[in-house]
């Protein structure tokens, strides 16, 4: 009977030795379920990205008001009968003491 009972708590050494340390154990488990929300996250900001894209390339394929915005703002571009002036800020008078 004591043998009987020493290889029981034997074998439960052995599985709780596995479920600590060996491979599938408590800690590999947690690391994949820290890797698995990093990825959800990084998912969910990409997905967020990809929207906006879409959105912006419907936008471009609808009309030339985008188009049109998107030229005057990044190229600085002006209409066919727009005047264009730019006006200069006089420069600081420095004061002496």
């Amino acid at each position: 009977m004591k043998w009987f009972f020493a290889s029981l708590v034997g074998l439960l050494l052995l599985l709780q030795f596995r479920l600590w340390v060996g491979d599938g154990g408590i800690p590999e488990v947690l690391h994949l379920q820290e890797e698995v929300a990093i990825a959800k996250q990084n998912k969910l900001e990409l997905e967020e990205r990809n929207d906006s894209l879409e959105a912006e390339v419907n936008d471009l394929k609808q009309g030339l008001e985008s188009i049109e915005e998107r030229a005057r703002s990044e190229l600085g571009m002006i209409g066919k009968d727009e005047v264009f002036y730019q006006f200069i800020a006089p420069p600081e008078k420095e004061s002496v003491e």
